[in-house]
């Protein structure tokens, strides 16, 4: 582009200067008298007419001169500089456009159009970069899918495995208590060392499983950490599906149902809605250690998360434990938060901000107490 300006203004300058050049010239260019010094006074008269006449022609023919020369000078001016904007509109602006657009695929910004100019040197041409661009804006988003579904994978694998480990964990503990009571009450020394083989294999299997909850840990934390945000697929479900979460939970103490969720359609993500109950459940279960309560209403007309009035269905549970601390109760649900109770306990401070998550992505809404123990109440969305 700058070497284009600098041909369009020497160019200028250059008629600019023929322009000065053929002025200069035509302004030298006059008509001289003879030497009439010798001409007698009818003579002289005669003369005088004849040249009054001739220079009046001559001057004439000068003005027109003069107009030819400039008509002339801008005509040649203009189709020089129509030339110039022609090879600028046909041939340069193509390329600086592709250069612009060349820069901003550089940078990563895939939804710049490229605009297409058939009939031109660079037309082909740019009808194949912009294919090339659209591909590369697939490719990129296929790219980003498969990220994403992979962390997702990760984190639903990272979370489904701590029930299983943390069961493997408990039956562990179970195991090391009943045969240590049968080590103390046993008297025979042959069934003394199987027995004591017997825990050193519960205590290996115990530890291991330790090391595999804390790296279930570790993982589900960095992909966490990653993920801009993790999808729900949220359909209409039977609410009895809830009701039967509660039921599958034996790992952690006992769960009193006061009654029965009522029947009807919700919006849930069954997977989803599985890992909100058993966050909820396995926080009480690990900080208070007390029997857990259930019981489940229908609410009147509530605002939705879109701002719809919409019915719900209500799910209260609590304990009955010392609950969380008031200047705490704030903060439990912030990511990564653990209070001054949890040093002792495992965990990353990851359940209840991931159950209030969840919950708003599927209509509903979460909110929690303390009212004699610790107590969760879940709003989920009616059909």
């Amino acid at each position: 582009m700058k070497t284009y300006v600098k041909i369009l203004t020497a160019y200028i300058v250059l008629m600019l200067l023929v322009l000065g050049g053929l002025l200069i010239a035509f302004g030298s260019i006059s008509t001289s008298a003879d030497n009439i010094a010798n001409y007698s006074d009818e003579q002289l008269s005669i003369y005088k007419e004849v040249w009054s006449s001739l220079n009046a022609s001559v001057e004439m023919q000068r003005q027109q001169m003069l107009r030819c020369i400039i008509i002339s000078w801008t005509f040649i001016l203009c189709l020089g500089l129509i030339f110039f904007f022609v090879v600028y509109r046909v041939e340069l602006r193509p390329i600086m456009e592709m250069q612009a657009y060349a820069l901003e695929i550089a940078k990563g910004n895939l939804e710049v159009p490229l605009p297409m100019r058939k009939g031109i040197m660079f037309g082909s041409f740019t009808e194949s970069f912009d294919l090339m661009r659209e591909e590369l804006k697939r490719s990129k988003e296929r790219e980003l899918a498969a990220e994403h579904a992979k962390r997702e994978l990760v984190a639903e694998l990272s979370h489904d495995l701590k029930t299983p480990v943390a069961t493997i964990q408990a039956s562990c503990e179970v195991l090391d208590v009943i045969y240590k009571k049968k080590l103390a009450a046993e008297e025979d020394e042959q069934q003394r060392k199987l027995i004591e083989n017997t825990l050193e294999k519960i205590g290996f299997i115990g530890n291991k499983a330790e090391t595999i909850n804390q790296l279930v840990q570790n993982v589900f934390k960095a992909t966490l950490e990653d993920m801009d945000e993790i999808e729900l697929n949220v359909t209409e479900c039977d609410s009895k599906l809830i009701e039967g979460y509660f039921k599958n939970l034996k790992d952690y103490g006992d769960i009193i149902l006061n009654d029965h969720i009522p029947e009807c359609l919700v919006y849930i993500d069954p997977l989803r809605m599985e890992q909100v109950v058993d966050n909820i459940v396995g926080n009480s279960y690990k900080y208070a250690g007390t029997d857990i309560y259930v019981s489940f209403e229908e609410t009147g007309m509530l605002p939705a998360a879109d701002g719809k009035q919409n019915s719900f269905i209500r799910i209260t549970i609590r304990d009955k434990g010392p609950g969380v601390p008031e200047e705490e109760l704030p903060l439990v649900i912030e990511k990564y938060y653990r209070g001054k109770r949890s040093k002792d306990k495992s965990g990353y401070g990851l359940g209840l901000y991931l159950v209030k998550w969840y919950m708003e992505k599927q209509g509903g809404g979460m909110e929690y107490y303390n009212d004699g123990g610790f107590v969760v109440e879940l709003l989920v969305k009616k059909v």
